[in-house]
């Protein structure tokens, strides 16, 4: 498994610091030493941005008329102009995901995987990588705060939380202190849980090493989890 984050490529349980923009030649570089084969990659939120959809009754015919669709709402929600590869998945009720990443970024890490003899096998954003494995074994609504340093002290990242299913997805690039998440990202959308009756049992912590308490039962998550595909 490849974990990449703007400032480590973490690969084959070896970690490498990254500086500057993550070029081919970078990862070619950062990758050199995996062994050969498939790789399932694991990408910061904000390289993967992440949308969820409500209330899509109906979808137009046609699977490129539906992918055309899903690349128009994902461009729209976050106001971007590049074109976009856009992955949706269902979530039922009429409830969609969507995950994606500039084309030419998407051509730009396919061509060093295979330069290297190690094509992509899976491609996730680092929240969606967690919530897989953390959220289907809770038996209550919980909160997952997925972070990355960006600064001394701050963070960038994503808040996912969920009852029976996901029920609420936000990301920032402008990075925070924990007090600033606290205050102005996670008790806003706990309260806003509260009142849709889904108010999270448990925050789950990936990303830093502590984090303050809010009045809800707090865990960090252990830093070696990109070690654990195999669980």
């Amino acid at each position: 498994m490849v974990w990449l984050e703007p400032h480590r490529v973490h690969a084959g349980g070896r970690e490498r610091a990254i500086s500057g923009p993550l070029t081919a030649d970078t990862l070619v570089m950062a990758l050199g030493d995996l062994p050969p084969g498939p790789a399932r990659w694991v990408v910061d939120d904000a390289w993967i941005p992440s949308v969820l959809l409500r209330d899509i009754v109906e979808l137009p015919a046609g699977i490129e008329a539906r992918e055309a669709f899903f690349r128009w709402r994902f461009g729209q929600s976050l106001a971007l102009e590049a074109p976009q590869a856009v992955q949706a998945l269902s979530l039922g009720d009429n409830a969609w995901l969507l995950a994606g990443l500039p084309e030419a970024t998407r051509e730009t890490w396919i061509q060093a995987s295979l330069t290297l003899g190690r094509p992509i096998r899976s491609l996730l954003p680092r929240w969606l990588w967690l919530y897989n494995r953390l959220a289907p074994s809770r038996e209550v609504p919980g909160m997952l705060l997925s972070l990355c340093p960006a600064r001394e002290g701050a963070f960038t990242g994503t808040l996912a939380a969920w009852g029976r299913h996901l029920a609420l997805l936000r990301q920032w690039t402008d990075p925070a202190t924990p007090g600033a998440w606290i205050q102005e990202r996670v008790l806003p959308s706990a309260a806003y849980l509260h009142r849709e009756s889904r108010s999270p049992h448990e925050l789950l912590v990936w990303g830093a090493p502590d984090w303050p308490g809010l009045g809800i039962p707090r865990r960090i998550l252990p830093p070696d989890l990109p070690d654990r595909e195999a669980l």
